[in-house]
């Protein structure tokens, strides 16, 4: 047996063994043990006094536990009668209408909880939508200055600027004073922004 315990190991490395290492049972063909070659089984003595005293008292106890069974089993069903039928039922019957009305009682008021938390709840989130309100009206109303304000700095500028717009007034004065100050845009710049080449006016 150990030997194929062995093989079992080496076949199967880093597994578990498979063939557990136990102790087999004599098969019918094996022979008696030399220990036991002559050993001849005999019963017990018995008293016959004593078997009768224990046939006796084996039969009262069996007697006696008829009747406890008996008796239980009585109680029982009449216990089980008076539910379905009797005072108990009535009883039962009574409790459960006023454990049905404290339950509904019960539900009542905490329906009545729930209702007071829901109208605080609703009115909280009024405020909060009509604090949400004046907020985003406040807002829109700034951004509506702060438009205002953007459109009068431009029409400010634009008014500023009007100033130097050519009109037929002082057409013949602009002419005159471009020809007197003659500009030259053909030049060219660098990286830095620096002038770097730039031709000269015909």
């Amino acid at each position: 047996m150990f030997r194929g315990v062995r093989i079992a190991r080496l076949l199967a490395p880093g597994r578990a063994v498979l063939v557990e290492a136990q102790r087999g049972r004599k098969s019918r063909t094996d022979p008696v043990a030399k220990s036991k070659m002559g050993r001849i089984k005999v019963p017990p003595p018995v008293d016959p006094v004593e078997m009768v005293v224990l046939r006796e008292r084996y039969a009262d106890y069996k007697l006696i536990i008829r009747a406890l069974r008996l008796e239980f089993k009585e109680e029982v069903l009449r216990r089980k009668y008076e539910e379905e039928a009797g005072s108990m039922a009535e009883e039962r019957m009574r409790q459960e209408v006023e454990e049905h009305r404290n339950l509904m009682e019960f539900n009542r008021q905490e329906n009545l909880r729930l209702l007071q938390l829901r109208l605080v709840r609703m009115q909280k989130e009024t405020e909060e939508a009509q604090r949400t309100k004046l907020e985003e009206a406040l807002q829109r109303e700034q951004q509506q200055q702060e438009f205002v304000r953007q459109k009068e700095e431009e029409i400010a500028q634009l008014q500023e600027d009007a100033k130097n717009f050519i009109t037929l007034d002082n057409l013949d004065q602009r002419i005159e004073e471009v020809l007197d100050n003659p500009k030259n845009y053909n030049f060219a710049v660098d990286k830095e922004g620096r002038v770097v080449k730039q031709t000269m006016l015909q």
